[in-house]
């Protein structure tokens, strides 16, 4: 991170990141599940910063289709 616009884009990247987690975390509450249900979830945001809430969100989506039928 020698140079400053490196080191704007990668602190961007992990704020994107907290607010993410955040967002994961409401978002399981709001479906009265355990916020321990998204620790790997989270985990993945803070290493790979995007692969986190991606999985999330494929995940969230099966669990909504199979919880249709």
């Amino acid at each position: 991170m020698s140079r400053l616009d490196t080191a704007q884009v990668v602190i961007d990247l992990y704020i994107m990141a907290v607010l993410a987690c955040i967002w994961m975390v409401k978002d399981t509450q709001s479906r009265q599940k355990t916020v321990l249900s998204i620790m790997p979830y989270i985990g993945l945001t803070l290493v790979f910063v995007s692969i986190g809430p991606l999985l999330y969100l494929v995940v969230r989506f099966y669990q909504s289709q199979r919880d249709d039928k």
